[in-house]
C-alpha cells in the first residue's frame, strides 16, 4: 500500500513540501539530510555510528525499516529530504495501534511543517490503515515536539522512566496518544 500526501504548503510555510513513502533510492539524499542535521538531531536521537551518516548506512537503515514492518515517509522540499516521519510497532487485532516518530530539518522548524506532516500521517493511519490509536513519546524537555503533538490533538498519558537510550543516556519520556476513532 502506498500512502502519499501533498502538504498544504500555503497554509503551513513558504516551503513546497511533499510527503511520500521512503524508498531505497532515497539513501543518498537521506544521508545528506542526516549529515546537515547531525548536531540539530543529536540531543533527540540515539548515538549514531559514523556508518549511519553514509549512503551505505542509510541504504541499510532503509532496508531495515522497510523489511521490519515500519511505515516511513520522507518530506521532500526544494533542497531534497527535509524530514522523516515513521509509524512503527504497528499492532492489529483489538489494539490497532502504532508508534509515531519524526524529525524535521533545522532550517524548516517553527514553520508548521512537522504539524502538517503529523496530521497527514494521522489521517492515513485512520483512513487507510484503520488504526484506532497512535502513540508518541518525547523527552521530557522536548517542548517543540510536545507542542507539535498538542497541536495535532494528542493528550499526555504518562511518564516512562528511563524509557529510551537517547544521546547516550537512558532518559525519561512523556507518553502521548491520539485516539483516531
Amino acid at each position: 500500500m502506498i500512502l502519499t500526501r501533498t502538504l498544504d504548503a500555503a497554509s503551513v510555510s513558504p516551503l513546497d513540501v511533499n510527503l511520500r513513502p521512503l524508498e531505497l533510492s532515497d539513501a543518498e539524499s537521506l544521508a545528506e539530510a542526516y549529515l546537515c542535521n547531525r548536531e540539530h538531531l543529536a540531543p533527540w536521537e540515539p548515538l549514531r555510528s559514523e556508518e549511519f551518516f553514509t549512503i551505505a548506512g542509510q541504504r541499510e537503515s532503509i532496508r531495515t525499516k522497510l523489511l521490519g514492518g515500519e511505515l516511513p515517509w520522507v518530506l521532500i522540499g526544494d533542497t531534497g529530504i527535509v524530514g522523516l516521519i515513521t509509524l512503527t510497532g504497528i499492532v492489529r487485532g483489538p489494539f490497532l495501534n502504532a508508534n509515531l516518530g519524526y524529525w524535521i530539518d533545522q532550517a524548516c522548524t517553527g514553520k508548521g511543517l512537522a504539524s502538517a506532516a503529523v496530521e497527514a500521517v494521522l489521517a492515513m493511519a485512520g483512513n487507510e490503515l484503520g488504526l484506532h490509536r497512535i502513540q508518541a513519546a518525547t523527552l521530557t524537555h522536548n517542548a517543540a515536539s510536545q507542542a507539535v503533538l498538542k497541536r495535532c490533538g494528542f493528550e499526555q498519558i504518562g511518564l516512562a522512566s528511563r524509557y529510551l537510550n537517547i544521546a547516550g543516556e537512558w532518559q525519561d519520556h512523556l507518553l502521548h496518544q491520539r485516539i483516531l476513532f
